[in-house]
């Protein structure tokens, strides 16, 4: 039931090899284990797509793609998976991941309040990136 019903919505590889804008990878698309629907493909993916969604940078479709390639682990689905991690959900799961990591560190969780500036950022990187980037 499951691989059928991601074979109808993931595109195929023909699709995705006749896009002009991703021509420059030549034959890496032409690889027949970013396609294939088994248990050691889609858990290599859904290793390499909530690995990148938990992450707090920008383009993580395109790290989730790369990593995919590498690990030769389903392509559209490890892209797809990033999508956890949207608009709505990123506060939530980035919040979550700080208080993981401020526990593993054993370190206070800070009370702050979110200003958008450059002072702010600044004064504040690493006090919340460490225990953020750390929780991953």
């Amino acid at each position: 039931m499951p691989k059928k019903f991601m074979k109808r919505y993931l595109p195929t590889p023909e699709k995705v090899q006749a896009m002009k804008s991703l021509r420059f990878l030549g034959d890496i698309l032409h690889e027949p284990n970013l396609w294939h629907i088994n248990r050691h493909s889609v858990a290599r993916a859904f290793l390499v797509g909530i690995w990148f969604c938990f992450i707090p940078m920008p383009f993580q479709m395109i790290g989730a793609a790369l990593f995919a390639i590498w690990f030769n682990s389903n392509l559209p689905l490890s892209v797809v998976l990033v999508w956890i991690s949207n608009p709505v959900t990123m506060p939530p799961i980035f919040y979550f991941n700080y208080k993981v990591g401020a526990w593993v560190l054993d370190r206070p969780v800070l009370n702050f309040e979110f200003e958008l500036s450059w002072a702010w950022i600044s004064e504040r990187l690493l006090d919340i990136g460490i225990p953020l980037y750390l929780a991953r």
